[in-house]
């Protein structure tokens, strides 16, 4: 199954609006922004079904705690089943009562592949998260979680990414899961490029 398939898998309604969604969807901030003010951006394309992406999160979010400089933008691109889509609309559905980051550490906290909805609605609903909100904005925003979907996946295309994990870090594209030291040495590597 390829990736316009999976998006395919959206609801029905939401793909009609998708058009009226993406003029919507662009006033809206989909993803999850950590110190917006700091000098070097990392854009992680991420599934939350993705084993990989799972492993390197948390030396990510450690390395962008501990450097306090950087800018990190998770990019909800659910490659991985239609189970991976539907992760991804409770994730940007959640960003409409606030709780985004609740949410995405509740999905990516979820350990191995091939993660049923069912479970994923479970660990969603232990993270607070109002499930009854989640679940109204979800469906009345399906036009703008199908045009912000689409933008990730046209983003991704555009950049010739070709599965997940995908960590852009300031001018460097790196398609691997990073531990703590490897993301430490490319945001070096990619100062230094700025620097010149």
């Amino acid at each position: 199954m390829d990736r316009r398939t999976l998006l395919a898998l959206l609801p029905a309604a939401a793909l009609a609006r998708l058009a009226v969604g993406t003029a919507r969807a662009e006033g809206i901030d989909a993803n999850a922004i950590l110190n917006p003010k700091g000098d070097l951006t990392i854009v992680a394309f991420l599934d939350y079904n993705c084993p990989f992406c799972k492993k390197a999160e948390p030396d990510l979010l450690r390395l962008v705690k501990s450097d306090g400089r950087i800018r990190l933008v998770h990019k909800d691109w659910p490659i991985l089943g239609d189970a991976s889509v539907y992760g991804a609309q409770l994730a940007l559905a959640a960003k409409y009562q606030g709780r985004y980051d609740d949410v995405h550490r509740a999905l990516m906290g979820i350990p191995g592949r091939k993660i049923p909805k069912e479970r994923m609605l479970e660990a969603v609903s232990a993270s607070g998260v109002d499930m009854a909100r989640l679940e109204a904005d979800r469906t009345s925003h399906q036009g703008e979680i199908a045009a912000l979907l689409q933008r990730n996946l046209d983003q991704a295309d555009a950049l010739g990414l070709q599965g997940t994990p995908v960590f852009l870090i300031g001018p460097l594209k790196v398609a691997a899961a990073l531990d703590y030291d490897g993301f430490k040495q490319a945001v070096a590597q990619a100062r230094a490029r700025g620097r010149s």
